[in-house]
């Protein structure tokens, strides 16, 4: 059977823009990780006490809830590309998976603030507090970029035959997962 070179062709998810943004975005993460590895270099023990504070328990529910999220995502692109019911309340169940990391990561910072650590604490914690908000911040964007989606969908405005929106949204998300997936182990669990 013979395919057509329109049928075999890849592309890539959702709109270029989107990727040059995430691409970016990788970029400013990647530029943090690697001063957070020199600085733990450079101060092994401080890193190793400020990791000691944490709450790792926290962090892999956080974990769970982002995974969760980010499955449920990625199912909601697959239902809609098939033109399946059942797409927007997908993208509403990774927006409730992904509040457990919200509201997770509320009551760590709470907590640790309550135990006196804060941004001017130590070089561990300035790291921590900064690279977690910034990762925090863009948790939220995604979040309502997913609510967009849901909507949207449920209006009618995303059925299928053009991806582009979902597939810009559900890439950003992925991204804001993957970020994650670097940073608890990182700061969680690393020595």
């Amino acid at each position: 059977m013979a395919h057509t070179g329109e049928a075999t062709r890849k592309h890539l998810p959702g709109d270029i823009a989107v990727w040059f943004f995430i691409f970016a975005e990788l970029a400013v993460f990647g530029i943090l990780f690697i001063g957070f590895g020199v600085a733990r270099s450079l101060d092994p023990d401080t890193f190793s006490a400020g990791r000691a504070a944490l709450h790792p328990w926290t962090g892999l529910i956080n974990t769970i809830g982002l995974i969760t999220a980010s499955y449920l995502v990625a199912l909601s692109v697959h239902r809609l590309r098939e033109r399946r019911t059942g797409t927007a309340l997908l993208l509403w169940g990774a927006i409730a998976a992904s509040a457990i990391y919200t509201f997770g990561k509320l009551w760590e910072y709470a907590n640790l603030y309550a135990n006196g650590y804060n941004l001017g604490t130590d070089t561990f914690f300035m790291f921590y507090f900064f690279l977690t908000f910034f990762h925090f911040m863009h948790v939220v964007l995604g979040q309502i970029i997913l609510v967009v989606l849901a909507v949207k969908v449920k209006k009618g405005d995303y059925n299928g035959d053009d991806m582009n929106g979902m597939e810009s949204g559900a890439s950003y998300w992925h991204m804001v997962d993957l970020v994650w997936l670097v940073l608890f182990p990182m700061l969680y669990v690393l020595a």
